[in-house]
């Protein structure tokens, strides 16, 4: 029986836009598509073969995509064309759901789709006029969706450093007789946060973790806190010292966790943030992260191909 191939996915945003992957230890670089316009989230389906991501575009002209493509590089494909999103963040694929999630700053909301990218829902409004688009407390970022409590999670980070940041949760759906901006279960899990980003869950733990970009000592860090703690629990701080941390993937299986930061490093660490150290850095502005064990092939290579 042959073994699977383990691989990150990462998400450049400075120049054309470049999305590539690496082993887990930092070596065999290689691209797998560029010419994205700032890419900030990416996921992966391993059982359709398929890795998708959001391009942000260039706000304010509202024209933010999704688009997917084969592991290999091959048939790219734009499932939620410009304007169909604002500026996507990050994306969560719903394995259990099979749904694309993600957040969109400018939009100031949090979405959804089918992996074709039909049936595109808002599933949460914070704001619609453009005075409520200036406001940045209302911007959307990350996102993560717990099915056992039946939650979806994400961030409002507020200004640049502000101290303001949030994590919420809702119902993964909308209440019966509600509106994604008119919404009654929407929770403030954590608050006065310095900047959160991104999002993920260890499902057998049921702990939630995250990035955090603002400043020191409680930002550029990642963060984590259980999803069933209750009232007054303190999040914990497991890895510092991230230049502007972004994306962040876990792999509980190996007891480790990878983040990117857009001063261009890759970390791993274990999941209590032991070990912290780079293998990858000076790789640009980085974003969005994803990690997936892909089946091995027969030949014993990488299905992979440069897309320059």
């Amino acid at each position: 029986m042959s073994e699977s191939t383990q691989k990150l996915f990462v998400l450049e945003a400075s120049g054309d836009g470049r999305l590539f992957s690496i082993n887990p230890d930092g070596t065999d670089k290689t691209f797998i598509v560029t010419g994205c316009p700032v890419p900030d989230g990416v996921a992966v389906d391993v059982q359709a073969g398929h890795i998708y991501w959001t391009n942000m575009g260039m706000p304010p002209a509202n024209d933010g995509s999704i688009e997917r493509v084969d592991l290999d590089g091959g048939n790219r494909t734009t499932i939620v064309p410009k304007g169909g999103t604002y500026t996507p963040k990050q994306l969560h694929f719903d394995e259990a759901g099979r749904k694309l999630y993600w957040s969109d700053r400018e939009g100031m909301r949090v979405m959804r789709c089918d992996l074709d990218g039909s049936n595109v829902e808002t599933l949460v409004q914070t704001g619609q006029s453009d005075a409520d688009g200036r406001d940045e407390t209302r911007w959307c970022v990350g996102v993560a969706v717990d099915h056992v409590a039946g939650h979806l999670y994400w961030t409002q980070k507020g200004p640049s450093d502000a101290g303001v940041g949030k994590i919420l949760r809702a119902g993964i759906d909308i209440p019966a007789g509600e509106s994604a901006a008119r919404r009654s279960d929407i929770e403030v899990v954590f608050k006065d946060l310095p900047e959160p980003i991104d999002l993920e869950i260890d499902r057998a733990t049921r702990i939630l973790y995250w990035t955090d970009r603002g400043d020191p000592p409680h930002g550029n860090t990642v963060n984590r806190a259980s999803l069933d703690g209750g009232e007054g629990t303190e999040p914990e701080i497991v890895s510092t010292h991230l230049m502007e941390g972004i994306g962040i993937a876990l792999d509980p299986g190996h007891n480790r966790m990878f983040v990117t930061d857009l001063g261009g490093s890759v970390y791993v660490a274990a999941l209590d943030g032991s070990g912290h150290r780079p293998i990858r850095a000076l790789q640009g502005n980085l974003t969005g992260i994803a990690y997936a064990e892909l089946p091995a092939l027969d030949n014993g290579q990488n299905n992979f191909r440069s897309n320059r």
